[in-house]
C-alpha cells in the first residue's frame, strides 16, 4: 500500500498521486519593487481548518432511466445545468441526454455546486433500468460533498512609523484534496485579495494548491478570500501592537477607497466605502458589562452558568475587515437567462436560477411586480430544458439573474404600453405604472392595468451578460474581477482564561450593500453568515487521520447553536449603487461569512494577549 500525502507542503516532492501532478495551479502576484522595504515589519503564519458546509438537509435524489439510454434526475442542484453537464461527461452521454429538475430549496450553503452522488444514482438507473432512489445518511453526507479548503499562509508586512502599509509579502498554501473542483478560482481569490481591503503600493506573493489523498476541497461561502482575510486581519493586530495604534485607527490610515489599486493592476471602480464602514462600527455603543447591569443573570463561557470561576473571565474586543468578488473570475462567461409571461393578471417568470434561501424568488417577483404593476406572480420550477442560469454563487443571481427577469419585464412593459400610447398619440416613455394603473405624465390617462391586459397574453425573453473579465497573467495581473463587497465588523467576546472557553457576546456588522433591494433579507443573510463564521472561528473543524475523516458526524462536527450564536447587530447598510450591476445591488451572504472568522479571533486576541494564529482557535490557545 503507498503511504498516503497528506501534508500539502510535502505534495510537491511527493510521487504524483495523478497524472496531471500535485499542483493544480501556482499563481505569483507581483505588484510594485520588491526592494521596497518599511520601517516596521512583522511577521506571522497562520492555519485555517477544514469546514464542512454542513447542509440542513443530507444529499437525496431520485433518477429515472429514460427510453433513449439517458436518465432524469430529480435532486437539489445549486447548479442545474452545471451538475447535468458533468454527470453526463461521466457517463459518456450528450448533455441533452440528461434532465435534471431541481426539486425544492436545497438547504445548502454552496456546497451543491459540486458532484457528490449525482453519477452513482443515475448510474444505477442505468444499469437496472428501474427509478433509484437515494438517500444519504448523515455520515456519507459528510463524505460525499466537498469541504472549505485548509489553508497555510505565511505573511511579512512593511508599514511606517505611522502604520501606513508599504508592502505586504506572503506565501499562501491550500490544500485542494484528491480532486481538483474549483482549486484554481479558490486561489486566484486568495492571491488577489492577500493585502486585503487596504492601500498597498508593494504586494508580492506565491500561492499554491496542491493535491493530497484528503478529502477534497471545493466551493464554500467566501473561498480563498476568507483565508486570506483571517491572515492579513491578524498581521494588522499585530502591527497595531507594535507601533502602540488602536487597531481600529490603522485600519482607517490604510482602509481602500474607489480609485485605488487591487495588487492585481485592477482599478477599483465600484463603490468600495470601507472608511464609511468601519466608522459605523466603531459609532455603535458596546454591549454593557455584568456589572453595569447587576440583576441581569451573565451567561458565562462555556454555556448557561459557565463551568468556570467568573473572576477568570476577560472581555475583549476585535475589529476587521474584508472583501470578496462578485459574479465568476477570470474570464467566466456569467449569462443568464430569463422569460416573463402575463396571462390576464397573473405573470409567470421562468429562470433557472436556483433559490437556495437567498430570496431570489422574493427578488424576482419584487422585480415583476414594479415594472408590470401586477402582483400574482409565480415562479416557475427550475429544470434543465430551461436556458441556463448559472451556478447559485457568489452574489451571481441577484445581479445576473435578476438582471435578466428585469430586461423581459421591460420588454413585456413595452408590449403592454406601445398600443396605449399609440391611441393617445404619444411615446410609451411618457406612461408610468404604479399603484396598479397606467397613467400619463399629464394625467389625461388613468387605466387599470388588469383592464389593459383583458384578453391579452403577453412575453418575451432576455439575456443579462456583466462586462467581460480576463485570466490573471504570469505576474498575477489582469482585470480578473465584475466588482467587489465589503464588510467591517467589530466582534465582542468573554474569555474564560483558564478554562479556554469562549462566548460570542455581540457581533457589529457594516456591510456594503450596493442597494438594498429587500433590507430585512439582507439583514437575515448578514445573520447567517456571521453564524457560519464564528462556527468556523470557534467550533468547526472537519478532521482527518491518512486521508480518512475522523468526525463525520454533528456528534463529532460541532456546529454552532442557538446558544453559541451571539447577537448580531447591523450599524449599517451602507447603500452606494455600482452602477454596473443590476439594480445597483451588491450580495450579503459571503462577506460576512469571511469576516467572522478574523473578527472573533481578533476578540480573543485582545482578551488574551495570545497570538490566536489559528482557526478554529482551540481552547489551548485562549489559556493564559
Amino acid at each position: 500500500m503507498l503511504e498516503p500525502v497528506t501534508d500539502p507542503e510535502k505534495a510537491f516532492h511527493a510521487a504524483p498521486l495523478h497524472p496531471d501532478g500535485n499542483l493544480f495551479r501556482h499563481l505569483p502576484l507581483r505588484f510594485g519593487d520588491p526592494e521596497a522595504v518599511g520601517e516596521v515589519v512583522v511577521e506571522g503564519l497562520y492555519q485555517v481548518g477544514r469546514q464542512d458546509p454542513a447542509p440542513i438537509g443530507a444529499e437525496a435524489g431520485l433518477a429515472v432511466p429514460r427510453p433513449d439510454g439517458g436518465v432524469e434526475l430529480h435532486l437539489a442542484s445549486t447548479d442545474p445545468h452545471g451538475d447535468r453537464d458533468r454527470t453526463a461527461a461521466c457517463l459518456g452521454l450528450e448533455p441533452d441526454r440528461v434532465r435534471l429538475v431541481v426539486t425544492g430549496v436545497p438547504g445548502a450553503t454552496t456546497d451543491r455546486e459540486d458532484l457528490s452522488f449525482q453519477v452513482v444514482l443515475a448510474l444505477l438507473a442505468q444499469r437496472t433500468g428501474r427509478p433509484v432512489k437515494m438517500a444519504l445518511s448523515r455520515e456519507e453526507s459528510f463524505h460525499a460533498h466537498t469541504h472549505r479548503h485548509p489553508a497555510l499562509l505565511r505573511y511579512r508586512h512593511h508599514a511606517d512609523a505611522l502604520g501606513h502599509l508599504v508592502k505586504v509579502e506572503a506565501q499562501i498554501l491550500l490544500d485542494g484534496g484528491a480532486y481538483a473542483d474549483v482549486s484554481s478560482e479558490a486561489l486566484a481569490a486568495a492571491a488577489a485579495f492577500s493585502a486585503g481591503p487596504y492601500v498597498v503600493p508593494h504586494v508580492f506573493v506565491d500561492a499554491w494548491a496542491v493535491r493530497t489523498n484528503n478529502p477534497p476541497a471545493g466551493r464554500m461561502r467566501g473561498e480563498g478570500a476568507l483565508q486570506a482575510c483571517f491572515a492579513y486581519e491578524s498581521q494588522l493586530d499585530k502591527l497595531a501592537a507594535k507601533l502602540g495604534v488602536d487597531p481600529l485607527e490603522i485600519r482607517r490610515r490604510n482602509a481602500m477607497a474607489t480609485g485605488d489599486l487591487m495588487p492585481t493592476g485592477q482599478a477599483v471602480t465600484c463603490p468600495a466605502p470601507v472608511g464609511a464602514l468601519l466608522d459605523a462600527v466603531a459609532a455603535e455603543p458596546l454591549p454593557p458589562l455584568p456589572v453595569d447591569e447587576p440583576d441581569t443573570e451573565w451567561l458565562l463561557p462555556g454555556g448557561p452558568g459557565g463551568a468556570g470561576d467568573p473572576a477568570a473571565v476577560r472581555r475583549g474586543i476585535g475589529y476587521a475587515v474584508g472583501m470578496v468578488h462578485m459574479l465568476g473570475a477570470e474570464g467566466a462567461d456569467e449569462v443568464s437567462t430569463a422569460t416573463v409571461r402575463i396571462s390576464g393578471e397573473q405573470a409567470t417568470v421562468i429562470c433557472a436560477a436556483v433559490d437556495t434561501g437567498q430570496g431570489f424568488t422574493t427578488l424576482a417577483r419584487q422585480i415583476v411586480q414594479e415594472v408590470l404593476g401586477v402582483t400574482d406572480v409565480w415562479i416557475a420550477p427550475v429544470d434543465t430544458d430551461q436556458p441556463a442560469a448559472g451556478p447559485t454563487s457568489r452574489g451571481r443571481q441577484t445581479w445576473v439573474s435578476g438582471g435578466a427577469v428585469e430586461k423581459a419585464a421591460q420588454m413585456v412593459r413595452h408590449q403592454l404600453l406601445q398600443p396605449i400610447a399609440a391611441n393617445f398619440g404619444m411615446s410609451p416613455e411618457l406612461l408610468q405604472i404604479a399603484d396598479g394603473k397606467i397613467t400619463s405624465y399629464d394625467g389625461v390617462l388613468g387605466m387599470p392595468v388588469s383592464e389593459a391586459l383583458e384578453g391579452k397574453e403577453l412575453w418575451a425573453t432576455a439575456q443579462c451578460r456583466p462586462h467581460p473579465t480576463e485570466p490573471l497573467d504570469d505576474a498575477g495581473q489582469g482585470d480578473a474581477f465584475v466588482s467587489l463587497a465589503f464588510c467591517a465588523m467589530r466582534a465582542v467576546v468573554d474569555v474564560d482564561i483558564e478554562l479556554g472557553a469562549v462566548r460570542v457576546v455581540d457581533v457589529t456588522v457594516a456591510q456594503d450593500v450596493g442597494r438594498a433591494l429587500n433590507p430585512r433579507q439582507i439583514e437575515a443573510r448578514i445573520e447567517a453568515g456571521v453564524t457560519q463564521g464564528v462556527g468556523l472561528a470557534l467550533l468547526e473543524e472537519l478532521q482527518a487521520e491518512d486521508g480518512r475523516l475522523v468526525n463525520p458526524s454533528f456528534a463529532g462536527y460541532r456546529l454552532p447553536t442557538a446558544l453559541d450564536t451571539p447577537e448580531v447587530r447591523i450599524a449599517a447598510l451602507v447603500e452606494e449603487r455600482d452602477v454596473v450591476a443590476s439594480f445597483g445591488a451588491k450580495a450579503a451572504g459571503a462577506a460576512p461569512a469571511v469576516v467572522a472568522p478574523a473578527a472573533v479571533a481578533a476578540a480573543v486576541r485582545a482578551a488574551t494577549g495570545r497570538p490566536v494564529t489559528r482557526l478554529p482557535v482551540r481552547p489551548q490557545d485562549a489559556v493564559v
